[in-house]
């Protein structure tokens, strides 16, 4: 990301970013954010539980809160546990509505970055077609599993439980709870309503209102493009290559694939290198601060210790817990 690139030069676009226009816009946005992404849960989760939608909101919270601290996404096994504990219901349960929404998550993102590349005329060329083209095996392996836990739930559980028995026994104990509890999550899959709902929240999430911190960041520094067609493009290709950059487990708050990412995809739009690198450290700064305040804030309210979060991050022996 770095290489090549002028540090005085970003220094001096962040020095002169309209910081309140940036955070006044963005702080906003990412809490609609959240609010949207508990509204879209609470269909994956109505199956398994009837959670209320601040229960939900404060889980969103503390998982992005843990993803920006803890490293390898520990955020979403933390919101799981976390919901749990506030409303009821079987974690593994809720930690399969976890891996559904993920899986939701990475399919629109892989679509958005063909869809808009395909519009712009751009085809699969660069990196960010590339990481697409990668990421879809990704995609496709939960997929598949939580087709077959969906229409064979017997079947597959058996078959996990029969090949997880050559180890251990212990093990095979373990997977046959796990996977039993973890279908339970996907019943949102049978209901035609919540699918409409939920496709519904993703679009708004997608398009709308995680598209405003990026816009604001352009704003606050004076990027233009030549047409308001080519703006939302540079939008939406910049979180398509985002979301796949931070699709995979990595490093605490995504430092580093976060920026390459802006970087990559701000530079197919002729931006400067060095006003790539400040933008998306400038958008990345406000994400980070922006959710981690809220989570720390949810936690401070509820009364939780973040020790409580860390213990909540170590997997336990006790199958009935998880």
């Amino acid at each position: 990301m770095l290489r090549d690139v002028p540090f005085s030069e970003v220094a001096r676009v962040i020095a002169d970013a309209n910081l309140v226009l940036l955070f006044g816009l963005s702080v906003p946005a990412y809490v609609l954010v959240v609010y949207l992404r508990a509204l879209r849960w609470k269909h994956l989760t109505a199956p398994v539980h009837a959670y209320p939608t601040g229960v939900l909101f404060r889980a969103t919270a503390v998982g992005f809160m843990a993803n920006n601290i803890f490293p390898l996404r520990m955020g979403e096994v933390i919101r799981s546990w976390y919901l749990a504990r506030e409303g009821g219901g079987s974690r593994a349960a809720v930690f399969g509505t976890v891996i559904l929404e993920r899986v939701i998550d990475m399919v629109t993102v892989i679509g958005l970055a063909f869809a808009v590349l395909a519009l712009l005329g751009a085809g699969h060329d660069g990196h960010i077609a590339q990481g697409a083209l990668l990421l879809l095996p990704v995609a496709i392996a939960p997929t598949v599993m939580l087709v077959l836990l969906e229409v064979a739930p017997d079947p597959t559980i058996g078959f996990a439980t029969r090949l997880a028995r050559v180890f251990s026994q212990r093990l095979a104990a373990f997977l046959e709870y796990t996977l039993t509890r973890f279908s339970e999550g996907l019943g949102a899959l049978r209901s035609g309503h919540h699918l409409v709902r939920v496709a519904c929240y993703t679009v708004v999430i997608w398009l709308v209102a995680a598209a405003i911190p990026l816009l604001a960041a352009f704003a606050a520094v004076g990027v233009e493009f030549d047409s308001p067609l080519e703006t939302l493009g540079s939008v939406w290709i910049t979180q398509a290559a985002i979301g796949m950059a931070v699709a995979l487990p990595s490093a605490p708050g995504f430092f580093g694939p976060y920026h390459f990412a802006c970087k990559v995809a701000l530079e197919r739009f002729g931006i400067p290198p060095e006003t790539a690198v400040a933008l998306g450290t400038l958008i990345h700064a406000v994400f980070w601060l922006s959710l981690t305040s809220l989570g720390l804030v949810v936690l401070r309210s509820r009364r939780t210790s973040f020790g409580e979060i860390e213990e909540a991050a170590v997997p336990s022996d006790d199958a009935g817990e998880r």
